[in-house]
C-alpha cells in the first residue's frame, strides 16, 4: 500500500467517492458509474493511489450487497415473492442455462477443453446484482416489469451460485493452484464439508429453517425489549447484528451470504420494525456498496488487458452482444412489452461479481489455468463498468424510441377522440384524479411511463399513451391542442418542469394543474409562471390538522373555518416567499414573518369565537341534535 495505513486508505476512497459521484449526477451518469470512474482513477493502473490490496477491500465491501439484499427483502411480502416464482425459476433458471451453454459452445468452438468451456460458461452466466439493483434502484426502475424480471433472474442466479461451487471441482483436469485464489480459500471450512450430500442437504435445510423461525418468533420480542431502553445506536446495533450473524451463518454451511439475508429480509417483511430497520441499514448499505464500485473499478488490470487487448476485447464485446441476444429471447418467451424486454436485457448483459470468486476458485481447484482466468476477470470487471453506459444507452437512445405512442387496436369514439382532459402521470396522485372525473363523466386522455399502467388502462377503455409526456409528440397524438385542461402528475419533479414548459410553449391554449413535490418544487413551477401549483400531501395534511382540532372540541364549522384561513394564508405565502428565494436572509426574514402573521390572524380570531353564536353553523351538531329528538 502506498500510505500509511487504514487512515490513508480510507481518505483516499472517500475522496474519491465525493469528487467523483456528484460529477457523475451532474453529468446525468448516474452515481454508480461515478463510482466506477473513480475507483480505475484511484487504481494502481492510474494515480496508484490504492494497490493490490484494493481486492482485500473489494472483499469486505461486498458486505453491501448483503445488506442491500436484506434491505430488498423487506420490501418484499412472501406472498409477493411467491407471486415470483414463475420468474425466478423459469426465466432464472433458462437464463443461467441457455447463457452458460451457449457460452460453453463458443469456448469449444475456440479450442478450449470441454471442461474448461463448461466452467467458464457457467461463471459467465451471471451478472452483476450490485450493480444492476443499485441502477434500477437510483432510476426508479424496480417496480417496471422489465426491473421485476432482472430482479428474479438475479435472485435465481446467486441461488445458482451454491451448486456451481460444488460443480466446479469435479470439472478439474489439472494440478491445484493454491496460491491462486484470494476469493476462494474461505469455502474449505464450512460445516458441510466432507458430509455425504444428503447429510449437507439437511444441514442447509435445518439452518433455512432456523433462519425462518428466529427471525418470526424471537426477532420480533427482541426488537420490542431493544426498543424499550429508547437508545436508537442499540436499535441500529441489533439491525447490524442480524444481518452479519444470519452472514455468518449462511457463509459456514456454504451458502450465499447475500441469499441469506435477503430471507431475513422476507421473514421480518411484515415486522412493525421494518421502516427502522431500512432506515438504519440504508447508510452502511449505500457507503458500502459505494466502496464496492469503487474497487471494482480499482480491480481493472490494464496491465492485462494492454497484454491481450484482442482477448479482452473479444470477450467483453462477444458476451455483452451473446447475453443481450439471449436476454431478449427468453424476455420475449415470458411475454415482456418490447420497452420493458430492452430494459431487462439491457440490464444484465453483463457479467457479475460471484465471477471474482469463481474464477479464483476455479484457478485454485485446477480446473483452469491462471493465464486463462486473469483476461477473463479483466474482461468482467470491463463489462460491469459498462453497464451503467449500457443502461443510459437504453434510457436515451432506445426507449424514446420504442416508447412512442402504441397506434390503439380500434377505432375509439367521438368523445375519446375530443377528451377535455389530458392527464399526464397515472400513479397514487394521478389515478385519484382520474377515477374522480370519470365518476363523474368527465373523459381523460392518460400518459404514463409504466407500459403496465398502459395495458390495464387501455382494457378499460380509456384512451392511453406509453411514453414522456414532455414529448411533443405525445401531448399531440393525446390530443393537445383541442384539449381545455392538462393535469400534470407525474412523480418527477425535473420531468414536471419540462412538461410544464413545453405545454406552455406549444399549447398556450391549455389550462395546465399541475403537481408538486413539496414546497421547494412548488417555488420552482411558479417561478416557471404557473398559477396552479397542487402540493400533493398538502390538502390531506389540512384535512388531519382538521380532525385533530374536531377531536380537541372545536366545532366542525369553526375547524373548517380556521383551515381555510389557513390554507389563503399559506398559498398566499408560498407565492410571495417564491421571489425571495434568492435572498438567503430576506428569505429567512420572509418565513419568519408569515408564520408570526399567520399565528397573529388565527389567535385573534380564535379570540373572536362565540360558541354559542356559532354552534348554529356547526351542521354536525343540528344532525345530533335532530337525531337526538327524533326530527328531521
Amino acid at each position: 500500500m502506498h500510505g500509511e495505513g487504514f487512515f490513508y486508505q480510507a481518505f483516499v476512497y472517500l475522496t474519491a467517492a465525493v469528487v467523483s459521484v456528484p460529477v457523475a449526477k451532474r453529468l446525468g451518469l448516474g452515481s454508480v458509474l461515478g463510482y466506477l470512474i473513480a475507483g480505475v482513477a484511484i487504481g494502481p493502473f492510474a494515480l496508484g493511489l490504492v494497490g493490490t490490496e484494493g481486492q482485500d477491500v473489494l472483499h469486505f465491501a461486498e458486505f453491501g450487497v448483503v445488506m442491500m439484499l436484506f434491505l430488498i427483502g423487506l420490501e418484499l411480502q412472501p406472498a409477493m415473492l411467491w407471486r415470483l416464482r414463475s420468474s425466478i425459476l423459469g426465466l432464472g433458471g433458462l437464463q443461467v442455462g441457455v447463457t452458460g451453454a451457449a457460452i460453453a459452445g463458443v469456448g469449444v468452438a475456440a479450442g478450449l477443453d470441454w471442461r474448461s468451456a463448461v466452467a467458464i460458461g457457467l461463471v459467465l452466466a451471471l451478472s452483476s446484482t450490485a450493480i444492476v439493483l443499485q441502477t434500477l434502484q437510483e432510476k426508479d426502475l424496480m417496480k417496471t416489469a422489465g426491473g421485476r424480471s432482472a430482479f428474479s433472474v438475479l435472485l435465481f442466479q446467486d441461488l445458482a451460485v451454491i451448486p456451481m461451487l460444488a460443480v466446479l471441482p469435479l470439472l478439474a483436469h489439472g494440478h491445484a493452484n493454491a496460491g491462486a485464489a484470494h476469493g476462494g480459500g474461505g469455502h474449505g471450512t464450512t460445516w458441510v464439508e466432507g458430509l455425504p450430500g444428503w447429510a449437507a442437504t439437511l444441514v442447509v435445510m435445518a439452518v433455512v429453517v432456523a433462519i425462518v423461525a428466529v427471525g418470526r418468533f424471537l426477532v420480533r420480542p427482541a426488537f420490542r425489549f431493544i426498543a424499550r431502553a429508547h437508545v436508537p445506536e442499540i436499535f441500529t446495533a441489533a439491525a447490524l447484528l442480524i444481518v452479519i450473524g444470519i452472514a455468518l451463518l449462511m457463509t459456514r454451511v456454504g451458502l450465499s451470504p447475500a441469499l441469506g439475508s435477503f430471507l431475513a429480509g422476507v421473514v421480518l417483511a411484515t415486522s412493525e420494525y421494518r421502516h427502522e430497520l431500512e432506515g438504519d441499514i440504508e447508510p452502511f448499505k449505500a457507503l458500502l456498496l459505494g466502496l464496492f464500485f469503487i474497487s471494482v473499478g480499482a480491480s481493472v488490470d490494464f496491465n492485462v488487458v494492454a497484454a491481450n487487448p484482442r482477448v479482452v476485447g473479444g470477450v467483453v464485446v462477444g458476451l455483452i452482444v451473446l447475453k443481450f441476444f439471449i436476454l431478449v429471447v427468453l424476455g420475449r418467451v415470458f411475454g415482456l412489452s418490447l420497452d420493458q424486454n430492452m430494459l431487462f436485457a439491457f440490464s444484465l448483459a453483463q457479467a457479475g461479481e460471484f465471477a471474482f470468486v469463481l474464477f479464483s476458485f476455479a484457478t485454485q481447484q485446477g480446473v483452469l489455468p491462471l493465464d486463462v482466468t486473469m483476461p477473463l476477470v479483466a474482461a468482467v470487471a470491463l463489462t460491469m463498468a459498462l453497464t451503467p453506459l449500457l443502461m443510459l444507452v437504453n434510457e436515451m437512445l432506445v426507449q424514446p424510441r420504442f416508447g412512442t405512442p402504441e397506434r390503439e387496436r380500434r377505432e375509439p369514439d367521438a368523445i375519446e377522440e375530443s377528451s377535455p382532459v389530458i392527464i399526464a402521470g397515472y400513479g397514487r396522485f394521478g389515478s385519484i384524479v382520474g377515477r374522480m372525473l370519470r365518476a363523474n363523466g368527465i373523459e381523460a386522455t392518460v400518459l404514463d411511463l409504466d407500459s403496465d399502467h398502459v395495458e390495464m388502462l387501455r382494457t378499460l377503455g380509456q384512451k392511453v399513451f406509453y411514453g414522456d409526456a414532455s414529448r411533443l409528440d405525445l401531448l399531440r397524438a393525446a390530443g393537445a391542442e383541442n384539449a381545455r385542461v392538462l393535469v400534470v402528475a407525474v412523480d418527477d419533479p425535473e420531468r414536471i418542469l419540462a412538461i410544464v414548459e413545453a405545454a406552455r410553449k406549444h399549447f398556450p391554449q391549455l389550462q395546465i394543474l399541475t403537481r408538486a413535490v413539496g414546497r421547494t418544487h412548488a417555488y420552482e413551477l411558479i417561478d416557471a409562471g404557473m398559477e396552479d401549483v397542487y402540493r400533493e400531501s398538502f390538502d390531506s395534511s389540512i384535512r388531519v390538522g382538521v380532525d385533530v382540532m374536531r377531536r380537541l372540541g372545536v366545532p366542525a364549522y369553526e375547524a373548517q373555518r380556521r383551515a381555510r384561513m389557513f390554507r389563503s394564508h399559506d398559498e398566499q405565502a408560498l407565492r410571495e416567499l417564491a421571489g425571495m428565494r434568492g435572498d438567503q436572509k430576506a428569505y429567512v426574514h420572509g418565513v419568519r414573518q408569515q408564520t408570526q402573521e399567520l399565528e397573529r390572524i388565527l389567535r385573534s380570531d380564535a379570540l373572536d369565537f362565540h360558541p354559542e353564536q356559532d354552534a348554529a353553523w356547526d351542521d354536525e351538531s343540528l344532525r345530533r341534535e335532530f337525531g337526538a329528538t327524533g326530527e328531521g
